[in-house]
């Protein structure tokens, strides 16, 4: 990428604008005498004119190249990478910038799968933006963030973002592997670390600390995998892992079946938070971790029946169930109210079925967007309530507030960071507050792709594509539009051939297109009309969601 500005910094340094943080390194192409230096230095963000470094902590950001005299010369740097939009330039003798000096972008060699766009170009933009964090994220391992002396495979971030990342990229081959890592530093007891690898000497960030949404990454993740690509050997390669985090958490539970003793992120990062303690959250940490329990067992169960362990199935089963009893009756109250009166708390039991019945699960979803009005449809969650909280609304008929929270652009929101000229994801929804100065807080990256889960909701719901059995055998077209939206589209490369649906309002309400790739079958559900499965081929609606007889073509 070539840099769309440069200008003198009033210290008098050059600094180059690449127009998108990135993941890279700089290629300069440079002249001058024997032993002249030229200075790189990288950053995110530029405060008062000059580039901030104060969020990368520890890391220099720093790249330094002694000319050997010979004209011209050409380098980048080969054993490292840097996140940066900004470069300073200190010793430049190489003519014009925009022609020699680029950027030069790096990630983990995947296929791009999954494709969105919409009538709205902010929604578009930010799309973009969880894509360029996914990306440069993904460098080897999954890491959190590229451009502090961080950088690690945190379990909790990937396992939130499975769902969206497997839609944009294959990335099948470079998570199975790092799952094998996962497994290999599992504890004996089978604690799974913070982040793998897993590198010793970090205060609490030590593998003899079971915490939930991070260790769930040895279930749910496999699960993931194993829906989007229907390989039922990521289960199987993974199941002693799995087995073994979920039997930690039969013992830490006991016979209470609540997981409600011990350190806890819990809904990190939850926006009320202070930047000095990033896991004061409005929602009970133990209320998070139990759900994650009872949500993991689940899974286990399921994955157990994939693999035909019987035994196990019902084992985990009836553990799954007996979790979610002690959820409901240590966290639900008899009016649908929860111990934790927020956002998170309301969409974990609501996404993760642990209501015990139809009209606790309605009343608690008017309170969840009662609350989100009362927020002014300002986000509210961290990273447990951010991946699930459009889902929740969305499953207790309140679509119109989850495009609400979707569409806000006052902070906190997705689109607040849009309005500010984010080109990624934010660690934190605030880390440029609205003065235009960086949030305080040691956790301020501004490439962070956690928060962008709900792109996998974007996918769904408002494009309206997903599998519905493994692997897209079969496919579920729902589109749910809102929010103001004129059209939406998703395209995805599954192992069957390309899917893809296109909506777009008309004068006698929408028309809807989608494709249905060979060898798979698809559920057609469109508001208005009965639900139907088509074969292959593409089929055309005109008018939908208007309560017209729809017409196909093959």
């Amino acid at each position: 990428m070539r840099p769309v500005s440069a200008v003198t910094s009033p210290s008098g340094k050059l600094v180059l604008d690449f127009g998108q943080n990135l993941v890279g390194r700089l290629r300069i192409t440079v002249q001058a005498q024997a032993g002249a230096t030229v200075t790189l230095r990288h950053a995110e963000v530029m405060q008062d004119g000059e580039i901030y470094t104060r969020p990368l902590r520890g890391a220099a950001a720093t790249d330094r190249y002694t000319l050997a005299g010979e004209a011209p010369e050409t380098w980048e740097p080969r054993f490292t990478i840097h996140g940066f939009r900004y470069a300073e330039i200190d010793g430049w003798t190489g003519g014009d910038p925009a022609e020699n000096i680029t950027a030069r972008v790096y990630h983990t060699d995947m296929e791009r799968t999954g494709w969105f766009s919409c009538s709205n170009p902010d929604l578009n933009r930010l799309h973009e933006n969880v894509l360029w964090s996914m990306k440069g994220n993904f460098v080897d391992i999954p890491t959190d963030c590229p451009q502090r002396d961080e950088r690690l495979g945190w379990t909790g971030d990937l396992q939130v973002f499975g769902p969206t990342a497997s839609y944009l990229y294959d990335c099948s081959g470079m998570l199975s592997s790092w799952l094998k890592d996962v497994a290999a530093e599992q504890a004996p007891d089978g604690t799974v670390p913070w982040y793998v690898p897993s590198i010793p000497g970090g205060n609490y960030w030590t593998p003899s600390r079971p915490g939930a949404i991070w260790g769930d990454v040895a279930v749910l993740t496999p699960w993931t995998l194993y829906q989007r690509f229907n390989d039922p050997a990521f289960l199987a390669e993974q199941y002693e892992s799995a087995k073994a985090w979920v039997d930690l958490l039969d013992r830490l539970a006991g016979d209470g079946h609540l997981w409600n003793s011990g350190f806890q992120l819990g809904d990190w990062l939850d926006p009320s938070a202070p930047p000095e303690d990033p896991t004061r959250a409005m929602t009970d940490k133990h209320l998070v971790a139990s759900a994650y329990f009872a949500w993991s067992a689940r899974h286990m169960a399921k994955t157990a029946g994939v693999l035909g362990k019987t035994d196990d199935e019902k084992r985990y089963k009836e553990l799954a169930g007996a979790a979610a009893k002690a959820f409901a009756e240590e966290y639900i109250g008899p009016d649908g109210l929860m111990t934790s009166d927020a956002q998170t708390a309301y969409a974990l039991a609501i996404v993760f079925e642990l209501f015990p019945d139809e009209e606790l699960r309605q009343k608690a979803g008017r309170r969840l967007a009662a609350l989100v009005r009362q927020a002014g449809n300002r986000i509210a969650t961290g990273f447990a309530g951010t991946p699930v909280i459009a889902d929740a609304l969305t499953a207790v008929g309140e679509l119109e507030a989850a495009y609400d929270l979707l569409l806000e652009r006052e902070c906190p929101s997705w689109l607040y960071a849009v309005a500010q000229g984010g080109t990624t994801i934010w660690e934190r929804w605030d880390s440029l507050l609205p003065d235009g100065s960086v949030n305080p807080g040691d956790m301020t990256s501004f490439n962070h792709y956690a928060l962008g889960a709900v792109a996998d909701w974007m996918h769904r719901t408002v494009a309206g594509l997903a599998p519905l059995e493994p692997g897209y055998r079969r496919i579920l077209f729902r589109p749910q539009p809102g929010g103001g939206l004129t059209s939406a589209s998703a395209r995805h490369e599954t192992p069957y051939g390309t899917a893809s649906i296109a909506w777009e309002t008309t004068d006698d309400g929408y028309t809807v297109t989608v494709h249905v790739p060979t060898g798979t079958t698809a559920r057609v559900e469109l508001p208005g009309h009965e639900p139907h499965d088509v074969g292959s081929g593409r089929f055309d609606y005109y008018p939908a969601f208007a309560g017209a007889a729809s017409s196909t073509t093959v």
